[in-house]
């Protein structure tokens, strides 16, 4: 008798669990088929990069619009429509937010130090793109950058970094070695401007997926340079 119940108890949850096992697979495989399907942007590339702009304005001049970060959090649950892409430097003192004045979900960030374009990074640009309808993908350098700092060291003084820092630099390095060409005043200025305008080539010319969107004008590339004492962001 014991053992009759006890089947019985098993069989019934088995039939439970095949069917909500099949539930869940019909709902990832609906995931699965909404994350590979391409999507279109919400804006156009020039009114994300403006939008970007006017916010930073507002940032820097301190007036940034009233956020009620409670608003909205049901939706973003299910779904996020971001505005741009941010490929920014890892330091702390530069938090894209903040700088473009924008609430969660409105920006999808990528940050390493020295906002270079590791394959990792790239990745997530082109999902950005092609599934999340990203129309704009903005590299954001600072001043006082210690990722460009490191590189014009180790270019002017053949000085090395432990661990797996010399990978980063050497990434760096051809923007120092170009910035060095013209003699500027302050190197470090121009090889931080030339290491956006380097990685916004690379985002440029990424195949198979972010230079074709770009060269049919559904994605746009842009770069700037935030000063940290100011807040301002620079185009370069």
């Amino acid at each position: 008798m014991y053992q009759n119940c006890c089947s019985r108890h098993i069989m019934g949850l088995s039939r439970r669990g095949l069917v909500a096992g099949g539930l869940a697979s019909i709902a990832l495989a609906r995931v699965a088929s909404a994350a590979t399907e391409p999507a279109t942007s919400i804006i156009s590339p020039d009114v994300a990069l403006k939008r970007l702009l006017d916010g930073n304005a507002r940032y820097a001049a301190n007036h940034p619009k009233q956020k009620d970060f409670s608003a909205g959090r049901a939706a973003q649950a299910k779904a996020q429509f971001p505005i741009a892409s941010i490929l920014g430097c890892a330091d702390a003192r530069v938090a894209p937010e903040h700088a473009f004045d924008e609430g969660p979900g409105q920006l999808f960030v990528v940050r390493i130090a020295g906002n270079i374009l590791e394959d990792e990074g790239l990745a997530s640009l082109e999902y950005g793109a092609r599934f999340l309808g990203v129309p704009l993908i903005f590299v954001l350098g600072h001043s006082d950058c210690g990722a460009v700092t490191a590189a014009i060291k180790a270019v002017k003084d053949g000085a090395t970094l432990p661990g797996h820092l010399p990978g980063l630099i050497d990434q760096i390095k051809p923007a120092v070695l170009a910035a060095q060409q013209n003699q500027p005043a302050d190197l470090l200025s121009a090889a931080i401007a030339q290491n956006v305008r380097g990685t916004m080539q690379r985002i440029t010319t990424a195949t198979p997926i972010l230079a074709d969107m770009i060269a049919a004008k559904k994605v746009k590339v842009s770069g700037g340079v935030y000063d940290i004492a100011t807040g301002k962001i620079t185009l370069v």
